[in-house]
């Protein structure tokens, strides 16, 4: 197996949630959405693991899922601060309070990837399929670059991935006979509607959608190619004109302005597997449940984290 790796988007804020919920219990042993994730990548093969994480939780982190996993996994740290890889001579804004989003954290990553390499974020769960097929993606990858270059994506049906209790963001995909993205859209509200669901476009219009588009949640499958694709699209992020205190740069938007400009091909790898996460605090208890139904079926041991630990 080449030196393929896992990058943990653990850094985020979690605004909705109200809580660090990269680390909130929801297994019976006390183990976190996460662990499952872990345990799904450790059985697919995955060897290398690295999480993106603040400082500021680096200490919590460590203690609830870092040190578990470095008995399994060679353990990688790499700290997204809003003044990390900035371009030379760009002034953090005085009213930016938070760093700048998905896309930014696999960019600061480039120092320490060398390989073909998954990204996932720690606050989802994502099934053990996707992770088989990822890794087999990944490890048939040629050595030398393809032009354009090519990665992945596991994709989710929309309707699998909302929550009963407030809107949510995703990736909207578009996919063509080939099973190839021609676009990817951060939609950053939508919500569950009837059989299907709604998302709120930029003009404010509400737009009905069936339920089974398939959208992003952010697994991804890369080769260190997409590092000086990302420099350049975070450069030019940075200096467009309205963006806000708030604005982050997003992997879809940052994958949907390359797909444009015909410089990567994104396959769309589909996956029965079920998402779920956690958005509002509302969603832990049927997160919980579903982790339960699923050590029942047999797809998860009573405890990944053997006799457990405190949570």
């Amino acid at each position: 197996m080449r030196d393929i790796s896992l990058l943990v988007l653990a850094a985020g804020v979690g605004k909705r949630y109200k809580g660090l919920k990269q680390v909130d219990s929801i297994g019976p042993a006390g183990e976190t959405l996460l662990d499952y994730s872990l345990y799904g990548a450790l059985g697919a093969g995955f060897k290398r693991l690295f999480f993106v994480i603040r400082q500021e939780i680096e200490e919590v982190f460590r203690e609830s899922v870092g040190h578990y996993w470095e008995g399994f996994f060679d353990v990688n740290y790499v700290f997204q601060e809003i003044g990390t890889g900035l371009p030379p001579g760009f002034s953090i804004p005085a009213e930016r309070q938070k760093p700048w989003g998905t896309g930014h954290a696999v960019l600061i990553s480039r120092d320490a990837i060398t390989a073909p390499f998954a990204v996932i974020n720690a606050d989802d769960f994502y099934g053990p399929t996707g992770f088989e097929e990822m890794i087999k993606w990944l490890g048939e990858r040629p050595l030398q670059s393809p032009v354009p270059d090519e990665y992945c994506l596991v994709g989710y049906l929309l309707l699998n991935t909302l929550s009963d209790h407030g809107s949510v963001s995703r990736g909207v995909c578009r996919i063509d006979a080939d099973g190839y993205l021609t676009e990817v859209v951060e939609r950053l509200r939508i919500e569950k509607e009837g059989e299907g669901a709604r998302i709120l476009d930029e003009k404010g219009r509400w737009i009905h959608l069936s339920g089974d588009e398939v959208v992003s949640m952010n697994f991804w499958g890369f080769t260190p190619t997409i590092f000086g694709h990302l420099d350049k699209g975070f450069a030019d992020f940075l200096e467009r004109p309205g963006r806000g205190p708030e604005a982050e740069y997003f992997i879809p938007f940052a994958v949907n302005e390359l797909l444009r400009s015909g410089k990567v091909r994104v396959k769309n790898i589909p996956t029965g597997d079920r998402w779920f996460g956690l958005t509002y605090p509302e969603d832990l208890p049927r997160v919980r449940q579903h982790v339960r139904d699923l050590i029942r079926k047999g797809v998860y041991p009573e405890k990944i984290r053997g006799e457990g630990r405190s949570s």
